[in-house]
């Protein structure tokens, strides 16, 4: 406050000098025009300059007093406002050793030991001034909140380093506030438990399922169906619309959210328990979002969350919160539709976009199949009818289909179908059909930067739904009910207008694909499987050339052997093996290995673990007792109850395989639970 003072005091003199400065000029003026006046001129500057330092003395003891006083009463308030601070505070120095505390202090944590919370503050600002240079005679902040008792505090740490601060003895004072935002947090919480939920329940092949009950039977049913999730909304408060036959709008409070999570949606098992004579078994698909800051955005996220929930087989439910899903049921197998509408319909709609497009690139996953590449090859043959040009995205060279390729390569026509990816990404444009086999996985797919280079996709596909689905897609045609990819596409060969005649090559492939992912007609196979299979034989299949694909040579079959040999058995009935061998065909054999262990007595399921070099692959496969996708989606994987893989990025052989095993193990645990 001195300085202050004596700052304004050489401002006060040095405007007094000007002025003063000023007169003595224009006198001089006056008196240079006539001496007369140079007498009296210096009679009245002596004057104005006495009169102008007693002036000024006057001036200066007044706003001294006037100062003084401020600095005194300012001072006392600043005092009175630490002693009496409506917070707690607390002063200390660097060596935690408190100077001061306020009475609010002492009276709040009277019978409370903080000590740890100071502590704790003591170290965080200790930690951030040796973190970074501080600024010196400017006040620092740190901010922490901590729970003490009852109570939340947030925990405001203030501290100035003083112009001298030595980092070697480290001394300067701090200063703790302890801001009570109990009643704030208890608002907040208030406010995120009152914002509304959305829910969409669905009775899963309501109108097949329908068909097959008796008409007196039905409104019976129906209304015991509507008991049970009447009942079950119930336990959450919320408000259920019965928004169509089979379909139901809930509207619930975030609060019961975790409540619903808890009881891990027991409605999936207590619809499947609803008795019928004709034993018509009855299940639902469930879809939770709270994303959006409207009712309306809420209601598009779970219809989003529901088509995942479909694309995986229904019989399940998902929660979408903050851009991740969680799922829960989806332990049994797929109920086959019976009804060929959709295919019927995607078969049509495909016709359209191959005739509207320049040309067709077909793509399937990396690393393909026979599945995969046969039905690209029925795809190629419904563009090539149409009149169009078409090409298949093969850039991989694995063992998987050297026998295919090489009775590919016999007929000329399809000496320029399979191309890089390279090629495909120089050729593709916005005129471009795009069709997608045996995946719906973005970052799946043989070439990712082709889906940016067109809107005119198509995905045909088998496998259950996930996360990162590819969402732009103009038709997407994904039933899991159907054993492989080359199932749907020989389904939709037989519903197009256009009269589709197969090559002899075409129709194998497509019939090796089923063959394939059924293990010769034995998992995941249902009646229009075998139709399909029935059509394609029509098509003049010969069985035994088809099998010749699948012959390994002695020895990959040793080194399925040894796999098998070596293999381990955990929760009694899983067997897990490992091939640590870096080859081109290491997918190959490992799934090969899993298919192998499945045919030795007690062993439900199996999974085996393969060195891909930059990853680690992991192929399951289940008899169905055991859901291995539900396992490996756990992993970054997916697939079918029955047969799923994964592959593994940043981790070794050993850390992958204890991975699994605590995968497995949490698997039992949600089911026993």
């Amino acid at each position: 406050m001195q300085n202050n003072n004596k700052k304004f005091f050489e401002v006060l003199l040095l405007k007094n000098k000007i002025y003063l400065l000023l007169i003595l000029i224009l006198l001089v003026v006056i008196c240079v025009e006539n001496t007369a006046f140079i007498i009296p001129a210096l009679i009245l500057y002596v004057i104005v300059v006495g009169y102008s330092f007693f002036s000024d003395k006057k001036k200066k003891n007044e706003i001294s007093e006037t100062l003084q006083d401020l600095t005194i009463t300012v001072d006392s308030a600043a005092k009175m406002s630490l002693i009496n601070s409506p917070f707690p505070l607390i002063i200390l120095d660097s060596d935690g050793k408190v100077t001061w505390r306020s009475s609010k202090f002492v009276s709040e944590f009277a019978n409370i030991d903080i000590g740890n919370y100071v502590n704790e503050m003591l170290y965080d600002i200790r930690d951030e001034i040796n973190k970074k240079e501080m600024k010196k005679d400017k006040q620092n902040t740190i901010i922490k909140q901590v729970e003490i008792g009852n109570s939340v505090y947030q925990v405001i740490g203030s501290f100035i380093l003083p112009k001298k601060y030595n980092k070697e003895i480290k001394k300067y004072t701090i200063i703790l506030y302890f801001l009570d935002i109990t009643e704030n947090i208890k608002m907040q919480k208030e406010y995120n438990d009152s914002k509304s939920c959305v829910e969409i329940i669905m009775i899963d092949n309501y109108e097949e399922n329908m068909q097959l009950i008796d008409g007196e039977d039905k409104p019976q049913l129906m209304a015991e169906i509507d008991k049970c999730i009447f009942d079950w909304t119930n336990e959450t408060n919320g408000i259920l619309i019965k928004s169509d036959r089979d379909s139901y709008l809930y509207i619930f409070e975030q609060r019961y959210l975790e409540q619903i999570k808890n009881d891990k949606f027991s409605i999936l098992d207590k619809i499947k328990e609803i008795k019928n004579k004709e034993n018509v078994q009855f299940t639902l698909s469930i879809a939770v979002s709270n994303e959006g800051k409207t009712d309306k955005e809420k209601y598009k996220s779970a219809q989003a969350a529901m088509d995942v929930v479909l694309g995986r087989g229904g019989d399940q439910a998902v929660i979408r919160e903050n851009d991740i899903y969680k799922f829960f049921g989806g332990r049994a197998q797929e109920v086959e539709k019976r009804t060929k509408v959709k295919a019927r319909v995607v078969a049509h709609a495909l016709e359209n976009l191959i005739k509207e497009a320049d040309k067709v690139i077909i793509m399937g996953h990396t690393n393909p199949d026979i599945d995969c590449m046969g039905s690209s090859m029925g795809i190629y043959r419904l563009a090539r009818e149409l009149g169009k040009n078409a090409y298949i995205v093969n850039s991989n060279e694995t063992n998987t289909l050297q026998s295919f390729k090489e009775t590919l390569q016999k007929d000329v026509e399809y000496e320029d179908i399979l191309i890089s990816k390279e090629v495909a990404e120089e050729n593709i444009d916005e005129n471009t059909l795009l069709v997608i086999v045996d995946t719906h996985k973005y970052n799946y797919v043989e070439a990712p930067e082709l889906l940016n280079k067109t809107d005119k996709i198509v995905i045909i596909d088998h496998h259950r739904r996930s996360t990162d689905y590819i969402e732009n897609a103009t038709i997407t045609f994904q039933e899991v009910y159907a054993s492989s990819a080359a199932e749907l596409v020989t389904e939709i060969l037989q519903y197009a207008n256009t009269k589709v005649n197969l090559k002899t090559i075409e129709a194998e492939s497509l019939y090796a694909g089923i063959m394939m992912d059924t293990k010769n007609f034995t998992f995941k196979t249902g009646v229009r499987t075998f139709e399909a299979a029935a059509y394609l034989r029509r098509c003049g299949v010969d069985i035994i050339r088809v099998k010749k694909w699948f012959q390994s040579d002695l020895e990959s079959f040793n080194k399925i052997a040894s796999i098998v040999k070596d293999a381990e058995i955990t929760n009694d009935t899983i067997a897990i093996a490992i091939y640590d061998k870096k080859e081109k065909d290491t997918s190959l054999i490992c799934a090969k290995a899993a298919d192998e262990l499945l045919t030795i007595s007690n062993i439900t399921a199996s999974f085996v673990l393969g060195d891909l070099g930059d990853k680690i692959c992991i192929s399951g496969r289940s008899i169905g007792d055991i859901n291995v996708q539900l396992i490996l989606e756990k992993l970054g994987g997916g697939g079918h109850i029955t047969l799923a893989g994964a592959q593994v990025e940043g981790m070794t052989m050993e850390d992958v395989k204890q991975e699994l095993i605590i995968r497995i193990n949490e698997y039992f645990t949600e089911i026993e639970s």
